[in-house]
């Protein structure tokens, strides 16, 4: 498994250090995860996190710590993280080389080996 396990963009990153200064989490680390949940079976997370867990990969893109947990991090190999800007204004999307399957909305999915729990849409 490679030591970063998602890539973080330029745009992203900027977007990111923005959204720590904003809420004043500078210094925090940026924690990239998958949960069960969605209308494809599993859904994307990141937030901010002030603590590592012994389990998790640790690695830093662009001066940003980067978390991913043990059970996310064959999920999430390769994943490319960027931020788009448009006239409607601004987004973060994420291309996952492992999806096989994914929603309308692009923030649920699945995997060949990881189906999640379906919801509703």
């Amino acid at each position: 498994m490679s030591k970063d396990i998602v890539i973080l963009t330029e745009a992203a990153s900027l977007q990111i250090k923005d959204m720590m200064k904003h809420n004043e989490e500078e210094g925090a680390f940026l924690r990239v995860n998958v949960k069960g949940g969605g209308c494809s079976g599993l859904s994307y997370g990141m937030g901010f996190d002030h603590e590592a867990n012994e389990a998790d990969h640790q690695f830093e893109q662009y001066g940003i710590t980067i978390l991913v947990d043990k059970e996310s991090a064959a999920i999430l190999q390769g994943t490319k993280i960027d931020y788009k800007q448009s006239m409607m204004g601004g987004g973060f999307t994420i291309e996952n080389p492992n999806a096989i399957a994914s929603c309308g909305c692009g923030s649920s999915f699945r995997t060949a080996t990881a189906a999640g729990t379906p919801e509703e849409c």
